[in-house]
């Protein structure tokens, strides 16, 4: 990032962030209305939005200001995490104006540009701009062009643009995207958000590793015998049938949200800890990841999709039989793959990573097996000595657990498991969005994807895609409700491993969990 962007990003006086007008491409959609205008609004209610600001709504939709904020209202009453404070409501709804706009027409653009002089003027801003693309993915290259025709860059303060996953459909499209956003923004000025990486235990990862001196000797190949991360579903496709047929598990989890979580469990120590030396590091993780040529994709991948079932009492649809899918449909709802980081630290750990709809449970983890004991010594003369786990839970219940083995209490001996856990769940946690959005109004983009990182994912989803195409590897078939196909399971036990069960906030607790897995009672510390 230049001098000039960092020095205007926050008021050095008081520490705030600098004001600034934010302009909200696709005002009217689901995401503004779940995740964009509550995130701005406990960013509001917490001190963290600048002391002077103004957010524009755009869409093609007709509306004036007193729709708009009536529709805003709605969303903070059904979405926020805090209730609306009717005392301070209108201090924060007047700052937001609506212009209609339709992405294709430039003209539209310049009576954007005319509203964005007209309120920096009245309110003495300094010319600073966020614009945040809520919108589909097809827009983004047109609505950026059209950015700079309308003079919308032309501004004494900084710029910066927030745009959503997915970047592309493979290398060449997201390339090609790229390019176009080039042609208006620096790529300092790029924040493509994963909103994975603003949740709160994801962010975790770095603190436990690189703040604990009894993790970092030994998190390497040398004690860690497998990395399992799962981020499970019980919803189904339902209104983004259209997007996902089109997408599947591959492009709508791996090459995003599920290689950003394997970066930031294998990344080496940045040299400090600064943005540009921390997204160094993952991307040499990228590098380091094996790629999988199509006929070895079969043999690491297994890819399925749900059928019908049930989970409790409710009956669940097959995937075919979900509105707007198509007939015959061959996307993949479920991906389990082993993964290899090849590099000093890592070599000959596999990373198994899964990730599907309509699984048994709603649940991300992240768990770290340590090399068991040596068979048939000390405690583990029948090999039934469980392994040491660290668990780290990202969603929906924030924390972590670390598994130990320690002595049965009593005289008969034995040694049964103990769970040790942290629990980082609270009601009024921020949201991911709260924590990106803050980020990028300081100009933070730690947290943010790079280039780099995008162009070496999709490098190695690619092949995967190919080979998913042109059938390759059979389409294994699960049952709605169930946690993914036969395959998935038969992958690790290739290996002598198993998938550990994950838990959410509507199942087992950590003691059913961990009892489930090794058949006894479990002590909680």
């Amino acid at each position: 990032m230049n001098a000039e962007i960092e020095a205007i990003s926050v008021d050095e006086e008081n520490g705030q962030v600098a004001p600034y007008v934010f302009v909200l491409f696709g005002a009217t959609g689901d995401l503004a209305k779940r995740k964009l205008y509550p995130a701005l609004y406990n960013l509001w209610l917490g001190g963290l939005m600048p002391s002077a600001f103004k957010i524009i709504g755009t869409a093609r939709r007709q509306m004036n200001d007193e729709t708009f904020r009536a529709h805003v209202r709605e969303s903070i009453e059904s979405f926020s995490r805090r209730e609306l404070d009717e005392s301070r409501w209108k201090s924060f709804v007047d700052q937001f104006h609506y212009v209609v706009v339709n992405a294709g027409n430039p003209e539209d653009y310049r009576d954007l540009h005319d509203k964005v002089n007209e309120l920096e003027q009245q309110e003495n801003l300094p010319g600073n701009r966020m614009f945040y693309l809520a919108m589909a993915p097809d827009f983004f290259g047109t609505v950026a062009l059209n950015i700079k025709g309308g003079g919308l860059t032309d501004t004494p303060g900084w710029k910066r643009l927030i745009i959503e996953k997915p970047f592309g459909t493979d290398f060449d499209s997201a390339q090609k995207l790229n390019g176009q956003l080039r042609q208006v923004f620096e790529e300092e000025e790029i924040y493509r958000i994963d909103h994975y990486l603003g949740k709160e235990m994801v962010q975790n990862i770095e603190v436990i590793r690189f703040a604990n001196s009894m993790f970092e000797p030994v998190w390497n190949n040398r004690s860690i015998a497998n990395v399992q991360i799962t981020s499970s579903e019980t919803v189904g496709v339902e209104e983004r049938a259209g997007y996902y047929d089109h997408s599947g598990a591959l492009r709508d989890m791996i090459q995003n949200h599920m290689l950003q979580m394997v970066m930031m469990v294998a990344m080496e120590p940045p040299s400090r800890l600064k943005t540009e030396a921390i997204r160094d590091e993952k991307v040499k993780v990228l590098r380091s990841l094996r790629r999988y040529t199509e006929d070895e994709v079969q043999h690491q991948v297994v890819r399925g999709q749900y059928i019908a079932g049930s989970l409790g009492n409710e009956a669940l649809p097959a995937y075919r039989d979900e509105h707007g899918v198509a007939k015959g449909s061959m996307t993949e709802t479920f991906i389990a793959a082993r993964l290899f980081v090849d590099n000093f630290r890592w070599s000959g750990v596999p990373f198994y990573v899964r990730t599907g709809k309509r699984l048994a449970r709603k649940s991300t983890e992240i768990v770290i097996q340590f090399r068991e004991m040596p068979k048939h010594l000390y405690f583990n003369r029948n090999g039934e000595l469980g392994p040491n786990l660290l668990v780290i839970r990202v969603n929906p219940v924030e924390g972590m657990y670390v598994q130990l083995n320690v002595k049965r209490p009593g005289t008969e001996g034995g040694v049964l498991p103990v769970a040790m856990e942290f629990c980082h769940s609270e009601d009024d946690m921020p949201e991911a969005y709260e924590r990106l959005l803050y980020d990028a109004s300081r100009g933070d983009s730690t947290f943010f994807t790079r280039w780099d990182e995008v162009s070496l994912a999709w490098k190695f989803v690619d092949p995967l895609a190919n080979a998913f195409r042109d059938n390759s590897l059979p389409l294994h078939e699960y049952k709605a409700g169930s946690f993914g196909p036969e395959a998935s399971h038969q992958l690790l036990r290739d290996d002598g491993f198993r998938w550990w069960p994950v838990y959410g906030e509507e199942t087992m607790s950590v003691e059913e969990v961990l009892e489930h897995t090794v058949g006894q009672p479990i002590v909680q510390r």
